[in-house]
């Protein structure tokens, strides 16, 4: 018998850890962004933001995958002197930097070179990854490049976790990730009575832990604990139970700011609904990990959603560029496009729906190139560093 090559083992290997629902979990994220910066002035819904909610399963979802792959490492290398810390770290970041800063980088010399002003402007808190810190220190926000605060809050942690995934016991693992959730909310809450605006406890990364604590807690039950893991997470009544307390919340939230002197940004939202959106995303997440049936099963595993999944770096990395209801100027090329093709087309004028799905398209369609022009070769490249 011929043995099995090298190339195909790590290719059965990264299929065996990939979990494909978790790729049309990465979908609904993307599109509850987009539908956000792209309606919210043009649909108004009895819920907290929909952006919000779809950048904090995304951080629930970065809390699981990355905390499972630096625990796992931790275990494969512990016989290793030093416990294998030094390729622990060089893989881990090795491969953050192939998947990441290639088409982030690019993004930015881009948008450089044509003169986009935030960036031309803010270019040094851009490539350091600062932009979150920006905006909480001179308490503004940043045009077209808002979103990629989240960007920064991601690449904050992972300097943090895995240092700290390292030397922590595995035994204390489920208490630090209890750690980050309580000292999160415990934190936006001191912001909040301190008068803060409200946008520096949304952005900070500490404000943000409780989501990746929740991500941590999914991944070990995952590694260690999988009969707890499949026990707690394997009716789906536990996901539309808390879908429907985030509703709420967001209802509770509207209701109060009528009589609030801080309007919208009332306690409610600054403190709890970011917590609301993590537990919704621990249980949404880990029921996918395990599998959907039904219709759910069809959302997350068709076609068009594990592709747009696949892709949704770019989606949300390009999306603001393309238009945002917030700061989209009329002079903007796209609108300037939009309004030459309505022009021809009146009847396009009707319904919201057509300009909505002209700007989905353009996004799709960069975010297409850039994925197999740019990021997948690229990260074809991260199999030379397995762990």
């Amino acid at each position: 018998m011929q043995p099995v090559p090298k190339e195909t083992i790590r290719e059965i290997q990264k299929d065996k850890n990939h979990i494909i629902q978790l790729d049309g979990v990465r979908f609904l994220a993307v599109a509850l962004v987009l539908f956000d910066h792209w309606t919210v002035t043009h649909i108004e819904l009895p819920v907290g933001a929909l952006g919000a909610l779809g950048v904090t399963i995304f951080f629930v979802l970065s809390g699981f995958l990355i905390t499972r792959i630096l625990l796992s490492s931790k275990d494969k290398l512990s016989n290793q002197p030093n416990g294998g810390l030094s390729k622990y770290l060089k893989t881990f970041y090795i491969r953050r930097t192939i998947r990441i800063f290639p088409v982030y980088y690019l993004t930015l010399f881009i948008l450089a070179l044509v003169n986009e002003p935030p960036v031309r402007q803010k270019f040094a808190w851009l490539a350091l990854y600062g932009t979150n810190i920006y905006i909480a220190i001179y308490h503004t926000w940043m045009g077209t490049v808002d979103h990629l605060w989240s960007l920064a809050v991601e690449e904050q942690v992972y300097l943090i976790l895995p240092l700290l995934f390292f030397f922590v016991p595995r035994r204390y693992v489920p208490l630090t990730g209890l750690c980050m959730i309580i000292g999160s909310v415990g934190l936006r809450y001191v912001l909040y009575h301190a008068h803060m605006p409200w946008f520096t406890g949304y952005v900070s990364t500490p404000t943000c832990l409780d989501a990746f604590g929740l991500g941590t807690l999914m991944a070990y039950g995952w590694l260690y604990q999988r009969d707890l893991f499949v026990r707690v997470f394997k009716s789906s009544i536990w996901v539309w139970f808390f879908l429907l307390a985030f509703i709420l919340l967001g209802i509770l939230n509207n209701w109060i700011a009528l009589d609030s002197p801080r309007g919208y940004h009332n306690i409610v939202s600054d403190v709890w609904e970011r917590l609301a959106a993590s537990v919704f995303g621990f249980f949404l997440i880990g029921r996918a990990v395990l599998g959907f049936g039904g219709v759910m099963k069809w959302i997350l595993e068709n076609p068009v959603s594990q592709y747009l999944g696949r892709i949704s770096y770019g989606l949300y990395l390009y999306h603001n560029f393309v238009f945002n209801v917030y700061h989209t100027q009329q002079t903007h090329f796209t609108v300037r496009a939009w309004r030459r093709i309505s022009d021809v087309v009146p009847f396009l004028n009707s319904s919201y729906f057509f300009q909505f799905s002209f700007y989905l398209s353009l996004t799709i369609l960069v975010a297409t190139v850039s994925w197999f022009l740019i990021e997948k070769p690229i990260n074809s490249l991260k199999d030379r560093y397995s762990y």
